[in-house]
């Protein structure tokens, strides 16, 4: 290796290490052939200069030099907590002098001791006083002694306030005597005893003086009111009449006064109770229920209800009354009245506390009294008879003629007592019955649908609906955990219910509309498991349609039941939403139903118009467009018409133009045409066709051709805001108008025809026809040159400015992120070259002090042999 190579190992070595370190400017100085000097070929503003002049290490150096200072010093002082600070002034700043230091420091410590203790001093300069002295010299407390005597000894204690105060060495039980007279014979000090005795009977003195002090001043006062009395009867002066009637003028309130005293005295709202929350209204319902059931069963079971009462308990004379309640508080306000107690007040009080309790009381007196009436009866029974029987005893010397009129009062007596027995038992019997044949207040959830329906089976639509309520409010779900479950269960089974009463020979569909109502207040509480309930019924039908499809080839109209549950579907759920996902399905089931259905019979004529029906129902506030609903009612014009008659429109499946269904609703007889009423449609005439005569069916048919008109007059009102209405209905309007024999219907069905055909001439045209837009011209191809911007030297930069941004500051962010890396993997080096250094360091010191201390042991060992062998010598 050369002498550059060692050069620069010297140069880079730590800052740790034993060997000098040569300065870059020597080694410059020694050889300036290794100099490297980067030109520059163009001077460009604002672009910073990245060539150096200098060896190739020196750049390498100032990088360490640079670590050193920064990163090494951070490391060495990693794990130091405590840094001492030098903060005197100007303690490394030589170009101030040692005075200007000193001057400046004392300055500073002096404004920093300054502002902390004037802070809160507001009035420095001002001195506060109190009467005109001064409050720091009244603080001092020279001036103890206030006294009023002008003698020159001030400021010494008299006699006689030691005596008073201190006691004053047996002052108080000496006499005192005045300065002009001497005393001649020092009198005996007075005993404890006599001293109390003074005591009390100067304060008795003074408070009788004090007692006849304030009986003089009201006996002065009562006589200056007296007076007063007197004397203002005497100034009084009546007031003309003139100066009344000018006052009372004057006085005269307005309009608006009056009106406002009015509505200060109108009766102001008071705050009522607080609404009662669902779960408390719950428990009070529930409490209620459980109460009446169990009078019923007390009733049924014949238990009387003055027995259950509670018997007025005897209170005994020596009775000390230890338990008593005070429920009242009778304590009343002292009130007075022209100097007097109002005593009229609580007489007032007192008895409307008599007539409210006297109020409350008579209903239970009442009571008592139907109660003690029969044991007085029974008991006077019991006293005649003791009397009788005890005159009998008394006197031996009766005749016999008493003896028969006593016992046949006897006789009379007992009769009566039974015949009342036996009424008694009559009415109670009558009440047994009653309480038997009554609902039960409270029910249990039925856990199954056989349960169900043995619990309503029998009963008449108002006990079912009592029943349900019942069930509903005995078992609410705030009341106990399991209740949810067992009310979500209770839908599904009223659900199947009102489907199998659909199913009967004879629908009992006004049971079923009242139903509907629990139903509803089910779905209210458990919109989860109603809706769950209501797809799983529509599903199941889907799937049976599509079933019956596949083995047939062809759908029929489902039952009753599953059209009541499309009915109550509507009920239940809204209608007026883009998407629900239990209406949408029924929605689509119902067009399926329309278009998949073929028409046989006259019921399936009845059923397809109940689904028109429903279908308006169901669009009535969306107003969304059903074209299957506008090819039915098509259809059902089409199928009213002859054969052979000329056909200018098109039908759609399920309807077909040609085939053995095409007059089911053409009516040829013209007795059964003129004595045709209009008349509703019931569900019910559905299992009742087939009983039906010929006549009855044709004013069937003649009905489903009324309402398909009555239908056809509703969609025009429906639909006429859609662009395209004319061309939408534009087939029926030809139906009516060519094909329709009008003049063979009697006149109430030509009226129907008449206000149909009127509404859907009548609709004006809300859209404005299609147009195409107007555009510019799109201009001729040109060979004109694509121009590229270039901003650097052999790229081609497409795209907008924001996009060259991005890409210049994407190339910038890889530039520098490159840089910080490479710049963090050199930090990592130079701090393990630190480490390394310091570990090596603590190895050689370890081994210099092994090898100090085997050296020692060697001569140790070496002068403890040579001991040795000097004693063997010897």
């Amino acid at each position: 290796m050369g002498k550059a190579g060692k050069r620069k190992r010297k140069a880079s070595a730590p800052s740790g290490s034993r060997g000098p370190m040569k300065s870059t400017m020597d080694v410059v100085k020694s050889n300036p052939f290794e100099v490297k000097v980067n030109k520059q070929k163009f001077n460009i503003l604002g672009r910073k200069t990245k060539n150096d002049v200098g060896l190739p290490g020196v750049s390498r150096s100032k990088a360490i030099k640079k670590r050193t200072q920064t990163l090494l010093k951070e490391y060495k002082e990693k794990e130091k907590s405590n840094v001492f600070k030098d903060k005197r002034f100007g303690e490394y700043n030589t170009k101030i002098s040692p005075e200007e230091k000193m001057i400046k420091r004392f300055t500073l410590e002096r404004q920093q001791n300054f502002g902390k203790k004037n802070i809160y001093n507001l009035n420095e300069d001002e001195e506060l006083t109190h009467y005109g002295q001064s409050l720091a010299e009244i603080e001092k407390l020279n001036d103890i002694i206030d006294s009023d005597s002008d003698t020159e000894e001030r400021g010494t204690l008299s006699a006689e306030l030691t005596a008073a105060h201190f006691g004053g060495g047996g002052g108080l039980l000496r006499k005192k005597v005045s300065s002009g007279q001497e005393v001649e014979e020092e009198e005996k000090p007075k005993s404890r005893k006599e001293l109390i005795e003074e005591l009390i009977a100067k304060s008795k003195q003074e408070k009788q003086e004090r007692q006849t002090q304030r009986e003089s001043a009201l006996e002065l006062t009562e006589k200056l009111d007296n007076d007063w009395k007197e004397i203002q009867t005497l100034i009084a002066r009546k007031t003309p009449k003139s100066e009344k009637k000018d006052k009372e003028e004057k006085t005269k309130p307005d309009e608006y006064d009056m009106i406002v005293r009015e509505l200060a005295f109108e009766m102001k709202a008071k705050p009522s109770d607080r609404m009662k929350t669902e779960e408390e209204l719950a428990k009070e319902e529930q409490a209620r229920l459980q109460k009446l059931e169990a009078d019923r069963l007390r009733r049924m079971h014949g238990i009387d209800e003055q027995e259950t009462k509670k018997k007025p308990k005897h209170i005994s004379a020596d009775d000390l009354a230890d338990g008593f309640i005070l429920d009242k508080d009778d304590r009343r306000l002292l009130s007075y009245k022209d100097g007097k107690i109002n005593i009229e007040n609580e007489e007032e009080e007192e008895e409307e506390g008599r007539n409210e309790d006297s109020n409350e009381n008579e209903e239970e007196s009442e009571e008592e009294n139907n109660e003690h009436e029969e044991e007085s009866e029974e008991e006077s029974a019991t006293e005649d008879e003791e009397d009788v029987d005890a005159d009998n005893h008394s006197d031996l010397e009766s005749d016999l003629e008493s003896e028969e009129e006593a016992t046949g009062n006897k006789e009379q007596k007992n009769q009566k007592s039974s015949e009342k027995k036996s009424q008694d038992m009559k009415e109670q019997d009558i009440k047994m019955e009653a309480a038997r044949s009554e609902l039960p207040y409270t029910f249990a959830v039925p856990e199954s649908y056989e349960k169900f329906k043995s619990l309503l089976t029998g009963r008449t639509i108002e006990q079912q609906l009592i029943m349900l309520e019942r069930i509903q409010k005995c078992n609410h779900p705030s009341l106990a955990m399991g209740n949810k479950a067992k009310l979500e269960k209770l839908f599904g089974f009223l659900l199947e219910y009102i489907g199998e009463l659909a199913t009967l020979d004879l629908p009992e569909l006004k049971t079923i509309d009242k139903l509907v109502l629990p139903l509803y207040n089910l779905c209210q509480m458990f919109p989860e498991r109603a809706s769950d309930s209501i797809k799983f019924v529509l599903r199941d039908a889907a799937h049976d349609m599509e079933e019956i499809i596949e083995v047939k080839g062809r759908a029929t109209f489902p039952g009753l039941n599953t059209l009541i549950y499309l009915k109550i579907t509507a009920l239940l759920f809204p209608t007026s939403d883009f998407w629900h996902p239990v209406v949408t399905p029924a929605f689509i089931y119902m067009s399926q139903l329309l278009t998949k259905c073929r028409i046989t019979t006259l019921q399936d004529v009845v059923k397809g118009l109940f689904i028109c029906c429903l279908f308006l129902e169901y669009v009535s506030l969306s107003r969304r467009f059903v074209p299957e609903l506008i090819n039915f009612l098509l259809g059902i014009l089409h199928i009213s018409l002859p054969k052979k008659q000329a056909q200018g429109y098109t039908v759609v499946h399920p309807f077909t133009p040609v085939g053995k269904n095409l007059e089911l609703l053409l009516v040829c007889d013209k007795k059964d045409l003129e004595s045709w009423q209009k008349q509703n449609l019931p569900l019910s005439i559905v299992t009742r066709l087939k009983e039906a005569s010929r006549t009855e069916m044709n004013h069937i048919r003649l009905s489903c051709l009324a309402m398909c008109f009555d239908l056809i007059k509703k969609c025009a009102a429906l639909y006429e805001s859609l662009p395209s209405f004319h061309e939408i209905m534009h087939p029926v309007r030809i139906l009516l108008t060519q094909h329709v024999p009008v003049s063979e219907y009697p006149e109430q069905m030509q009226e129907w025809y008449n206000s149909a055909l009127r509404e859907l001439e009548n609709k004006v045209k809300h859209y404005t026809p299609l147009v195409c837009e107007k555009k510019k011209p799109v201009p001729l191809k040109q060979y004109t040159p694509k121009i590229v911007k270039v901003l650097e030297f052999g790229k081609k930069q497409g795209g907008s400015k924001k996009e060259q941004e991005r890409k210049r500051l994407i190339q910038k962010h890889k530039r520098e992120f490159k840089g910080a890396i490479r710049e963090i993997r050199k930090d990592n080096q130079f701090l393990a070259r630190m480490q390394l250094s310091e570990i090596m360091e603590r190895d050689a010191a370890r081994k210099r002090k092994v090898k100090e201390l085997l050296s020692s042991l060697a001569t140790q060992e070496g002068e403890w042999k040579a001991m040795k062998r000097k004693k063997r010598k010897n």
